[in-house]
């Protein structure tokens, strides 16, 4: 099992920027991705960020080119800078890991943009 713990969250104004992060910890064996996805009230969650133990990046199309995932591998952290926030990415961000024992999910960071 993996413990997720994300922090960062917070009030920012529109235009603004807030870095996210996500500490991993636990017994497994390695983590192959971490990811970020968030839920907006009254929303679906959705995905919006995934990087691999290589290095590889993907976002969902909401939020290319405004916001970057990175990772440490030694220290078992991955974060989400995000820049030029909208208030439409008002959301509860969770950060998750994908393991060979399947996958685990933080309990999530509040993140406001006011308009």
């Amino acid at each position: 099992q993996v413990q997720l713990v994300e922090s960062g969250g917070g009030l920012v104004q529109s235009g603004g920027s807030l870095r996210l992060s996500c500490v991993a910890s636990g017994t497994f064996s390695r983590i192959n991705a971490m990811s970020w996805n968030r839920q907006a009230p009254g929303k679906e969650r959705e995905w919006v960020a995934t990087i691999t133990a290589g290095g590889s990046a993907s976002y969902a199309d909401s939020v290319k080119g405004r916001f970057t995932i990175s990772g440490d591998n030694a220290k078992n952290t991955v974060y989400l800078q995000m820049s030029s926030l909208k208030p439409e990415d008002t959301a509860v961000y969770y950060c998750g890991a994908i393991h060979p024992g399947g996958s685990n999910w933080g309990r999530g960071t509040q993140v406001t943009v006011s308009s």
